[in-house]
């Protein structure tokens, strides 16, 4: 159990149902250990649908609660909505703000995004943010003159200790989240408007988290890019 109330994580995510995916039974896991995880919600998710009958406004809202449902089946704190548009994000000062101050207001000690460098078939929301977010941990949310108007709102510069990349083409770090896989396919089944098929989903993660963990003899794992950031 972890003693040390400080040690926060910061989960930034494209989409809704992104964490769960890429990482829900770590998560899940380190929630479970007494780590506070937040979720910082980059896009509303309001184009991921093909049901000719739904809106933009009323996607955003069903996948919002969603979201919602599944960080409550993980144990997670709280979750902040940016609220960007689905498939509207850009590399910008404003976005890159965004996360320099949400990392200055928490504080974590690990972020956890998707990996920017992914080949060929990758939405595009996924590659800006895991740039966006690296860029923010280093040097921006470090560097006291970057972003002035935070010290303004009293926020601290602050230096994170972690980077975990999920989706990672290389990945160098694996969690076992045998224990956790149940709970993490319960958050993703949150995901309604997503995902249907619940027995087709329970094939596909459990095979891929197998894969993960075979060569280490761990049953269920989940891969990452580990990044440690020099303090």
């Amino acid at each position: 159990m972890v003693t040390d109330s400080s040690e926060r994580i910061l989960v930034v995510a494209p989409h809704p149902d992104d964490p769960e995916m890429g990482a829900g039974g770590t998560i899940g896991r380190w929630a479970m250990e007494g780590r506070q995880v937040y979720y910082a919600m980059c896009t509303n998710g309001d184009k991921g649908s093909s049901d000719p009958e739904m809106t933009s406004e009323r996607l955003a809202r069903i996948r919002r609660e969603e979201q919602l449902a599944a960080a409550r089946v993980l144990g997670v704190k709280e979750v902040i909505f940016l609220d960007y548009p689905d498939g509207g994000l850009e590399d910008t000062p404003q976005f890159r703000g965004d996360v320099v101050r949400l990392i200055r207001q928490l504080k974590p000690y690990r972020v956890l995004t998707c990996d920017p460098h992914r080949e060929y078939m990758y939405h595009r929301d996924h590659r800006i943010t895991g740039r966006v977010v690296m860029d923010a941990v280093f040097p921006y949310a470090r560097d006291r003159l970057s972003y002035p108007e935070h010290e303004k709102m009293g926020l601290a510069p602050h230096k994170v200790a972690e980077v975990y990349f999920w989706t990672a083409p290389r990945p160098n770090y694996l969690v076992d989240v045998t224990g956790t896989f149940d709970r993490k396919l319960k958050a993703v089944l949150c995901h309604q408007s997503q995902f249907k098929d619940r027995v087709g989903m329970e094939e596909r993660l459990r095979e891929r988290a197998q894969m993960f963990g075979k060569e280490k003899g761990i049953p269920l794992a989940e891969a990452f890019y580990r990044l440690e950031i020099p303090r």
